[in-house]
């Protein structure tokens, strides 16, 4: 259905239980609705909100509009996982239920503080004239779930940005709190203000400065920007809408990218010596991701693949998103490396031979090699005829594509049909995972990557070799 304003800002209480169970049941008859994946049980899931560890175990919350496929009033659903591979919805949320978060609880970050969990979110709220007030507010949760938000502005709009002032993410350094929000400024250029904790008080903050990190002041908004250390470098993941594509080329409609700093001057606010901006996922769906440092020292991250204003032929079954596997971030000469979390192989059920396949269930992970000075193409998903998901590892050339343009059902076109990046031409190798509709591919150990949905039709299950001679193994999972 096509959702007018009153109906995407609908109190939850307002709907019918008719209603939800409809929906419920079109979401069922989904042919592509993914196996190891986090994914709504109906309606709208976007941005991965709370990454943490708190009570033994890994927390994360997905944003959540539970009444069809379209951006309305969100809120937080609650997941938790002792391996980042297996995660359980625990009946938790944070609902948009104060006057501090009536028109959604928007995204933001987590941190233990005590026996309590910090969750660090942007409240939405539009007054009579449907001017939008964002505030940046919180709530503790207790160990068996309890939600309690604190009943006050934790950081107010300043006087220099516009409406658009939104994600908070909260991060440790050197034993201190520090949070950092996207913004706009009033000249509708995007910008990341840095706050820090006053006294290490989760609930006042001081602000330091409008973070330096050689902003090329092209983009009008900086949304979900995230502060991770990697092996004590500081990495800044944002997403810079409206990004002047000579800054960058990118195709997908908004982009996820990245900047390394030798190390991060918070007297000063400033990333210091960043690298060029670099895209993240060069890939058709990955935004949103948020990252954070676990408490054994290891950087994670998890993104969500799809992207906003954008229509996916889910709809038409009354949901759309999901968020991608768990990643674990390195550094190798001064390059940022993403690949899943070791526990990812316990889904491994059986190991084969890599060769062409007429049928598989679309549920599985290969790890392959790619000799050198070989055009390398296969075929996934592919159908008698060899249609489906392409993609090419073309080591004379140093050059990776993927082609999604005869896979299934046709979707954002207008942004293209073909991805791709260069790698050194030499031999080559991918750790690629297919759940039915998603696919997620990592080169050269996580070197590079490419996310993506696809929405293959019946007949296209199988996997096809028409160029070159991919070794390695192929695994059901």
């Amino acid at each position: 259905m096509a959702f007018t304003t009153e109906q995407r800002y609908r109190a939850y209480a307002d709907w019918s239980a008719e209603y939800i169970e409809k929906i419920k049941k079109n979401t069922a008859l989904s042919p592509w609705r993914t196996h190891f994946h986090i994914e709504t049980p109906h309606g709208l899931l976007n941005d991965p909100n709370g990454f943490s560890y708190f009570n033994g175990k890994f927390t994360l919350f997905y944003q959540y509009f539970p009444f069809g496929a379209a951006h309305g009033l969100k809120s937080w659903v609650h997941t938790e996982s002792k391996d980042l591979v297996h995660f359980k919805q625990t009946g938790t949320v944070i609902y948009p239920d104060t006057p501090l978060d009536s028109h959604g609880a928007y995204s933001g970050s987590a941190m233990q503080f005590g026996d309590k969990l910090f969750l660090f979110y942007t409240g939405n709220v539009r007054d009579e004239n449907w001017v939008r007030h964002p505030y940046q507010i919180g709530a503790l949760m207790d160990q068996k779930g309890n939600i309690e938000k604190l009943n006050k502005i934790l950081i107010e709009q300043p006087d220099d940005v516009t409406d658009h002032f939104r994600d908070p993410q909260i991060f440790n350094y050197q034993g201190q709190y520090y949070a950092i929000v996207g913004g706009q400024n009033l000249n509708k250029k995007g910008i990341i203000k840095l706050y820090k904790a006053h006294n290490n008080d989760y609930q006042q903050w001081d602000y330091v400065n409008d973070l330096d990190f050689a902003n090329d002041n092209t983009a009008y908004m900086m949304e979900c920007p995230n502060l991770v250390f990697v092996d004590s470098k500081p990495v800044l993941i944002y997403c810079p809408q409206g990004l002047d594509k000579s800054v960058l080329d990118y195709q997908n409609i908004y982009p996820n990218m990245f900047k390394i700093g030798d190390n991060l001057d918070v007297e000063q606010a400033k990333l210091v010596n960043p690298t060029p901006l670099q895209q993240l996922d060069y890939g058709f769906e990955c935004y949103a991701t948020q990252a954070f440092n676990a408490p054994d020292g290891r950087a994670l991250c998890i993104s969500w693949l799809a992207l906003p204003d954008m229509e996916y032929p889910t709809d038409k079954y009354d949901y759309q998103g999901c968020l991608s596997l768990v990643k674990q971030l390195a550094i190798q000469n001064g390059k940022l490396y993403q690949y899943p979390v070791e526990d990812i192989v316990n889904l491994r059920t059986s190991k084969e031979i890599f060769a062409e396949r007429q049928h598989t269930n679309n549920i599985y992970e290969l790890a392959l090699n790619f000799a050198p000075n070989i055009r390398h193409e296969m075929v996934l998903m592919a159908d008698k005829n060899g249609n489906g998901l392409t993609i090419i590892v073309d080591t004379t050339k140093g050059e990776i594509i993927v082609d999604r343009s005869n896979c299934g059902e046709k979707f954002a076109e207008k942004f293209g049909t073909v991805r791709s990046c260069q790698i050194e031409k030499q031999a080559t190798t991918a750790r690629i995972f297919i759940d039915r509709s998603v696919f997620e591919i990592f080169i050269n150990g996580g070197e590079k990557v490419f996310s993506g949905r696809v929405f293959p039709n019946a007949e296209q299950t199988g996997i096809a070799i028409k160029q070159g001679n991919p070794t390695g193994y192929f695994y059901q999972l």
